[in-house]
């Protein structure tokens, strides 16, 4: 049963709706009759029909009707379609199931009843599947339903890749349609080889047909993107290609473009990427916020879109100054900042931005001052647990509901905890590792909310602190961190099912106090403090293959930073990578520049110094040191180039025994 949204368009009490009803079905009264085709009769309140239609409006107000006359004839509408309607105007709510709603959007569309209307389409937005939605688009057109016809072209694009799976209707229809998918510069899709697959289904379905616009469909698919190898044997060499003599320049060109590829490096002049190797845009967009970086905290902002593998700096910095060692949390298209320290001071204030207006607000302190705090959001709500305010590592946790603007205290822990990391998994969340002011912790618990309890569960198999942990495939992922003697590039993951940890490949770069985030189906790890100096490198996991991707390199090197992913932006062109047709020129500047480190040729380019790294409350115990000095006798000058090719540097590491000392982490905390 659909009911009108409380207080939207309401102008009557339940209860004095429901007498109104109670009038029409006992004929009291009522001042007309409706006379349907078959002949029933219903007996209605001509004021209240003209209150919520139109229809009825004109037919009982206009001077074509005599007033005099009580019965009003209604052709081309079943009893039972207006019987639910007239139930509608009298009590705001709409019987629908998927067997009716169809025919009861259409009667009230054409009895002008808009918000009767509006339920129905907000009642298929809510039932859209893989299997229905395209059937659900194509009737929103042909009514002129534009929300809701909206909606379904979202969801489509969001969820191409389960619809080209499980959706007969996709292959029923027509070319023109079929291809305005297709070609769609927004369709989600990680690769191109998808797309193709769906074409030769699309094909499949009717060849006689069809297979003669296979070079129209060819012209939709990015296919300077596919895998060389991919293109050779699938592409390239399909009987609906080789058949059709229009499809050799496609072939051509394709083929042209992935041997300059191979050569792009010995190529003169700029080299602009074709359309067919322009990638898509990005459906979530991944923010990397704040952080430590060249001495000093920094509000630096990046986002990282996913198709083009590049990061773009946002200008819209927090105004209310820098923060690291702080936590990230999204409700919406908002993301909320929480917590941290800018050097000076520990922070129980919150900000928000919301990227849609590009507007930073205050909101509600947190009841502690949680610097290295870890945070999660379930049900949209934000938790915040542990930290450190300046004395003291706290087993305290609180949560944040956006609608009152308010912070409330839950169950403490079980464990002092700051420098550690949490996620959601399954209505509950988990919070791992840290350091408790005396050692680095492998011990992990769960929050469950219906109880406001923490268990412990079982201890991870290293110490880690300034770890970095995600939900991600049913399993809680935590990676990386620092052990009490170095920084690690281990992972391992827990099974809540079994109560087991097993370990998972290593990443290419030990790190701690970085951000990590899933997108695109895949881990990201990013920036943070390799035991030597700040980093700026990313790399991605995927559990598909069971190995860890190097990603283009954040613009800046920077640690203590956090990182969250915000889905749907309807402005998402403003924080993705503009200028896709420069791509392949900057993969050419970005291949030449290494390729001359690589022999030792930038003696032109001056290197600046190594970022000092941020300084940590407590004072380092032994071992951190005697770990210092070891680090320092094995250090080599490494040379690693800035991605951003607006700022092509190179980054010597520090080789100062006293920044060493005073490395940079989190809660290194008791480093």
């Amino acid at each position: 049963m659909q009911d009108a949204e409380t207080g939207k368009g309401r102008c009557m009490s339940m209860q004095a709706m429901q007498t109104l009803y109670d009038l029409r079905e006992n004929n009291q009264l009522c001042d007309a009759i409706i006379v349907l085709d078959d002949g029933t009769e219903i007996p209605i309140h001509r004021a209240l029909l003209c209150a919520c239609s139109n229809y009825f409006k004109a037919a009982f107000t206009t001077l074509l009707h005599n007033k005099n006359e009580t019965k009003v004839q209604i052709p081309g509408v079943s009893s039972e379609m207006m019987h639910i309607l007239i139930n509608y105007a009298y009590l705001r709510k709409l019987d629908l199931n998927k067997n009716n709603v169809f025919d009861v959007l259409i009667t009230a569309d054409y009895l002008s009843m808009l918000g009767a209307l509006e339920m129905c389409c907000k009642y298929l937005e809510n039932i859209l599947n893989g299997k229905n939605c395209i059937g659900i688009l194509l009737f929103a057109r042909n009514h002129f339903c534009t929300d809701l016809a909206q909606a379904c072209w979202r969801y489509i694009m969001k969820n191409f890749i389960q619809i080209a799976q499980q959706s007969d209707e996709l292959l029923m229809l027509s070319l023109k349609d079929f291809q305005e998918i297709i070609n769609a510069d927004n369709l989600n899709v990680k690769s191109e080889e998808i797309v193709w697959e769906t074409i030769l289904k699309w094909i499949d379905y009717d060849p006689e047909q069809r297979k003669g616009h296979i070079v129209t469909l060819m012209k939709c698919i990015r296919l300077g993107l596919l895998e060389t190898q991919f293109f050779m044997e699938k592409v390239k060499d399909h009987p609906y290609v080789t058949s059709c003599e229009e499809s050799r320049p496609m072939v051509i060109e394709t083929l042209k473009f992935l041997y300059d590829l191979e050569r792009i490096m010995h190529k003169n002049g700029e080299v602009v990427t074709p359309e067919i190797a322009r990638p898509r845009l990005p459906h979530e967009v991944l923010f990397a916020i704040g952080g430590w970086s060249g001495g000093s905290p920094t509000n630096y902002i990046e986002t990282y879109d996913t198709r083009a593998d590049r990061w773009v700096k946002i200008e819209e910095v927090d105004p209310a100054g820098p923060r690291a060692y702080h936590g990230t949390a999204v409700v919406g298209y908002n993301i909320y900042v929480i917590g941290g320290f800018d050097g000076m001071d520990y922070f129980n204030s919150c900000r928000c931005f919301d990227p849609v207006k590009k507007i930073w607000k205050e909101i509600a302190p947190m009841h502690a001052r949680r610097c290295y705090v870890s945070t999660a959001v379930l049900n949209n709500i934000i938790y915040a647990m542990g930290g450190y305010d300046g004395h003291h590592r706290q087993n305290t946790a609180e949560k944040y509901d956006y609608k009152t603007n308010q912070w409330s205290l839950i169950a403490s822990m079980n464990m002092q905890r700051s420098d550690a990391s949490a996620c959601n998994l399954n209505n509950k969340i988990y919070i791992t590792g840290g350091f408790n002011g005396q050692e680095c912790m492998h011990s992990a618990e769960v929050y469950d909310p219906e109880l406001n309890q923490w268990t412990l569960i079982s201890a991870m198999r290293s110490r880690r602190s300034g770890v970095s942990c995600i939900a991600y495939h049913d399993y809680v992922y935590v990676i990386g961190g620092f052990n009490g003697i170095s920084r690690m590039c281990s992972g391992e993951k827990y099974n809540p099912q079994t109560n087991t940890w097993t370990p998972v490949p290593d990443m290419y770069n030990p790190r701690s106090n970085f951000a990590i985030e899933v997108i695109d189906d895949m881990i990201f790890a990013i920036g943070g403090f390799n035991g030597v100096t700040t980093i700026y490198h990313v790399e991605c996991y995927d559990e598909k293959t069971n190995e860890w991707y190097e990603a283009t390199d954040m613009n800046i090197y920077r640690s203590a930073l956090s990182a969250c992913v915000v889905d749907g932006l309807p402005n998402i062109e403003d924080y993705i990578h503009k200028h896709r047709d420069k791509l392949m020129e900057e993969k050419r500047q970005k291949m030449i520049a290494l390729e001359s480190q690589r022999q030792g040729t930038l003696n032109n380019i001056p290197t600046p110094p190594n970022p000092p790294n941020p300084p940590i409350p407590p004072n380092p115990p032994e071992n951190v040191i005697t770990a210092a000095h070891g680090n320092l006798q094995q250090l080599n000058i490494l040379q690693q180039l800035n991605n951003n090719n607006d700022n092509n540097q190179v980054v010597a590491v520090a080789q100062d025994p006293a920044l060493l000392m005073e490395m940079d982490e989190a809660d290194n905390d008791g480093q």
